[in-house]
């Protein structure tokens, strides 16, 4: 009989090789902000930042730019606004110069950053101000209509207006606003107080040269101190934000750090299409590339996708992170696939589950592999990751440093290798619960662990396999169907560029498989998708019913939403 192996055991250890720490050995940071004072101290003049417009217009700043910036804005905020350590500030904007300054200044300040989607309509946006209690806004100009009648209802005390081209060259910045404002007509007057980016720069710029020291306003800071609130629906449905931390996000900095070694150098130049307000790109593509002192290209609307193009012509891009649909679409794009691409080294996939099919295309067509890792809001968020330049296909790859994990049943048990259960994870980049929700808190913590609301198993050697959202699963005459199971097989079906599968109810056998379907090909049919299912599924997995759409709803970083399907 074969031994059971338990993930209390870390099998996954004995797959640490080279240059990947086990541990996290040094804690060079007591808080975020130390995160842009010490990357300019070592490499002051180095391009840290660069915003690309789709017409190729761009702008940068150093990393000595960011470090000053941002001790302005927090000098701003502390001492201009008055606003206490732990006094929450809302940024809503989409990739763009003016979001590290910002960013860094909160976390200078002491205050905590809220992070919400620029894509919100003005009643989801109220919610999270009024639950978070915003004491200032920092909004895009583009969306001055909406945020008023937001502020009608969840009034702000504070408002600062950024543009799209803030801290652009002259040139570039008055020729993309006056595109904007008199072309295209997509900024509308602030009909509501506010002050621009620039003034709230010059007046912290004052008081820090009446006295004010930076250092001073976080100084009986703790690292245990909240730093950002960053609204989830997360494992229990209910939009919530998860307080995360200076010592969560910090620790999950030097995790990923610990785990790829010299992968990630100063040297590097990473594709940033997805949102910093997501926390995927918030932590690896902000946080993580900074604390190396590497080079972050932003994009602040990656739809179309050829709104990439210029980065990849203009840019030495050796990392890109991004979820399966952009992958996905890429692969779709003409342009991406003729395009040489010498500096590409690492792809990685997380966000939502990375099809088999798109992977192995990925890997034949551009020549590097990409690999999946995992993680959630709650837990800063990475908790797996597989070894950078060597994937496993079909897993998530091995816990980073200082982190447990294991599949476990409904009454918490462990269960065997191989054996589904949900995901549970316990380490220092766990949340510290949710903001004003300790009842939901309650419902998935079990001591310092986190229940994560996903299905997965784990291989004897320690990489695990997501099998799907416990909340999406199928239950059909009492078997369980897997929705990222029957979309793998339809992703491989040629003609098929995208699909997605839910259950509805369907009489004595409780559920059935239902499919939608965007096709690339017309002549693709109902049956043909069935067919190809059953020649690859067992019967009962095989969906009774196929739609045809033309597209499928989308969060803000592509990931498909199974819940405006069921709903």
């Amino acid at each position: 009989m074969a031994a059971v192996v338990s993930a209390t055991s870390k099998p996954w250890l004995a797959s640490y090789s080279g240059e990947m720490k086990p541990h996290v050995e040094e804690v060079p940071y007591r808080l975020l902000g130390d995160i842009a004072t010490q990357a300019a101290r070592r490499t002051p003049d180095k391009v840290a930042f660069t915003c690309v417009m789709p017409n190729g217009m761009a702008g940068s700043l150093t990393y000595g730019e960011v470090d000053r910036l941002s001790d302005q804005f927090a000098a701003y905020l502390s001492g201009e606004l008055r606003l206490a350590p732990g006094s929450r500030v809302a940024i809503q904007a989409p990739n763009g110069l003016a979001y590290p300054v910002v960013a860094f200044g909160v976390f200078k300040a002491g205050c905590t950053l809220v992070n919400v989607n620029p894509l919100y309509v003005a009643e989801e946006t109220a919610a999270v101000f009024a639950d978070a209690e915003i004491s200032a806004l920092v909004v895009i100009d583009m969306f001055a209509k909406r945020t008023e009648a937001v502020l009608t209802v969840t009034p702000v005390p504070h408002v600062v207006l950024v543009s799209a081209a803030e801290f652009f060259p002259v040139v570039p910045r008055t020729v993309i606003g006056f595109v904007q404002k008199r072309i295209r007509k997509e900024i509308p007057p602030a009909a509501f107080p506010h002050i621009r980016l620039a003034t709230a720069l010059a007046q912290g710029r004052a008081r820090l040269a009446r006295g004010l020291k930076i250092a001073d306003i976080t100084a009986g800071l703790d690292p245990s101190a909240v730093a950002c609130l960053q609204y989830t629906g997360g494992t229990t449905g209910v939009s919530k934000g998860a307080m995360l931390t200076h010592a969560n996000l910090i620790m999950n900095v030097l995790q990923v750090l610990a785990f790829a070694g010299s992968k990630i150098s100063q040297n590097d130049t990473i594709l940033t299409a997805l949102p910093l307000y997501h926390i995927f790109a918030f932590m690896v593509n902000f946080l993580t590339f900074a604390a190396r002192s590497g080079h972050i290209v932003m994009v602040p609307n990656p739809r179309p996708l050829a709104n990439l193009r210029k980065v990849f012509e203009k840019y030495p891009i050796s990392f890109i992170t991004g979820v399966n649909t952009l992958f996905n679409g890429l692969l779709n794009e003409s342009w991406f696939v003729a395009l040489p691409k010498p500096h590409l080294k690492i792809c990685v996939a997380g966000g939502m589950a990375l099809q088999a099919a798109v992977a192995e295309r990925w890997a034949k067509i551009v020549g590097v592999p990409l690999g999946e890792g995992y993680g959630l809001t709650e837990t800063s968020p990475v908790v797996c990751f597989n070894p950078l330049g060597s994937y496993r296909p079909g897993t998530i790859g091995i816990p980073i440093p200082d982190t447990d994990v294991k599949c476990v049943d409904e009454d918490f048990n462990e269960v065997p290798a191989g054996t589904p259960g949900e995901l549970a994870v316990r380490g220092a980049q766990v949340m510290a619960g949710y903001w004003r929700y300790s009842d939901e808190t309650a419902k998935v913590m079990r001591g310092d662990w986190i229940l994560t609301g996903d299905i997965a198993t784990m291989d004897p050697d320690g990489y695990f396999r997501i099998v799907d959202r416990r909340k999406d699963m199928i239950l059909v005459s009492g078997f369980n169907v897997f929705p990222n199971e029957v979309e793998d097989v339809l992703a491989r079906l040629p003609g098929i560029r995208e699909a997605a599968v839910i259950g509805v109810p369907d009489g004595a056998a409780g559920e059935a498989p239902k499919a939608f379907v965007v096709r690339s090909d017309p002549a693709i049919t109902a049956e043909m998708v069935r067919s190809h299912c059953k020649a690859h599924l067992t019967g009962y997995k095989v969906p009774k019913f196929v739609e045809f759409r033309d597209d499928l709803p989308k969060s803000n970083v592509g990931k498909i939403l199974r819940r405006e399907l069921r709903a």
